[in-house]
């Protein structure tokens, strides 16, 4: 089969900075590429139009038109050419889209469009308790509604959407997947308990959370570490530039002391810094289905995370993880604590979460169930 990826990020050096919707496209694409299909990602809001190819997939760079007032239109037409000539030449039969924004609600493809569901705009702003622009709400509506088939990575995201916009269509629960065999456990010297954040510094992942959380283990472990990597970001309901900023005075003086702030990293690095951790944590409030977690899981690394929606369709609390909401600091904080003190606890969560992403997350399993989904749309 030829399926084409409409996206607006992909993480690729030529393509800019890419977060988890860029990532679990490009495992799905790997694995739908190793099965025999093959793939090609369109990647919009990019500053020049190009063709490469690497991996046996073909990206297509799209540069955004740029005209006040009517960009969005303008481009989306032109994405729909673009889709269109493909289709003509046969080069690919079936369109996946994301449903950030809504951006394929005036693209009116030759061929079917499905819609997969890594969350909306108006999904997050009701995660996040706080308003929606209008423009992308109706957007997205129109553009679900339209869809010929949509893919939810969760069950509780789908749920949620359905909801939200009032959806009747039937949606297909697929989760998102990795690369298991680039996440293969390696026997690094593990920094004596150190925790580890990785992702977005960002409100809604529970960022301003973590630091009240660390004090309360620093009291119980004066030498463990926090470490955090990932990507700083403006705040929109402070209004502040960082996050981060507003995480450092959240810190007690004494807990500061053990905090180590790395930044980005290159995605291929982060598997060296997941090895050398103790404890991986992930505090957040809004996701659809997180990759970060599954990656950790696949390194046997014991994770504390939340326990909002989604995560149960991720971690099994107590068996290969431990699931407390980010709000409940001291709890959260003595599940840290017995983990870095409890080495075959440890090693058992390890062991399990292992277990679960090989039989649920690895990127070819996920790649046949797409491919079962796409088949009921493409004669």
């Amino acid at each position: 089969m030829k399926i084409a990826f409409l996206t607006p990020e992909y993480p690729h050096e030529r393509t800019g900075k890419s977060g988890g919707l860029g990532t679990s496209i490009f495992n799905l694409a790997t694995g739908l590429g190793k099965l025999g299909h093959v793939v090609s990602v369109l990647v919009y809001q990019q500053k020049e139009d190009v063709i490469f190819e690497e991996n046996g997939i073909t990206v297509y760079q799209i540069r955004n038109i740029k005209l006040k007032g009517l960009s969005l239109i303008l481009t989306q037409k032109k994405v729909q050419r673009l889709i269109n000539k493909l289709y003509i030449e046969k080069r690919l039969e079936i369109v996946e889209a994301t449903d950030w924004t809504g951006f394929t609600a005036y693209v009116k493809p030759q061929c079917p469009l499905i819609i997969r569901l890594n969350g909306s705009d108006t999904y997050f702003c009701h995660l996040d308790k706080r308003p929606v622009k209008p423009k992308n709400k109706f957007l997205e509506k129109h553009a679900l509604n339209k869809a010929d088939g949509i893919i939810s990575v969760s069950q509780f995201t789908a749920d949620v959407t359905r909801k939200l916009f009032i959806l009747k269509k039937e949606i297909a629960v697929i989760p998102n997947s990795i690369n298991i065999d680039k996440f293969q456990p390696i026997a690094l010297a593990s920094e004596p308990a150190t925790i580890l954040y990785y992702g977005t510094l960002i409100r809604k992942k529970g960022l301003l959370e973590l630091p009240l959380i660390f004090n309360e283990a620093h009291k119980q472990q004066p030498f463990a570490k926090l470490v955090l990597i990932g990507k700083d970001s403006a705040d929109k309901q402070s209004g502040s530039a960082s996050t981060w900023a507003l995480m450092k005075p959240l810190f007690t003086a004494e807990a500061l002391k053990n905090v180590t702030y790395i930044g980005l990293v290159p995605y291929n690095e982060i598997g060296r810094h997941i090895a050398t951790a103790t404890v991986c944590v992930f505090p957040t409030f809004a996701e659809a289905l997180p990759v970060s977690w599954i990656e950790a899981m696949a390194l046997k690394k014991a994770i504390v995370a939340s326990n909002i929606g989604w995560a149960s369709e991720v971690i099994d609390d107590g068996v290969n993880g431990f699931m407390v909401h980010p709000t409940n600091h001291t709890l959260y904080a003595e599940k840290i604590i017995q983990l870095l003190e409890d080495h075959p606890l440890r090693v058992s969560f390890g062991e399990a979460a292992r277990k679960k992403v090989e039989q649920t997350f690895e990127m070819e399993i996920v790649a046949k169930k797409s491919i079962n989904f796409y088949r009921k749309f493409v004669k």
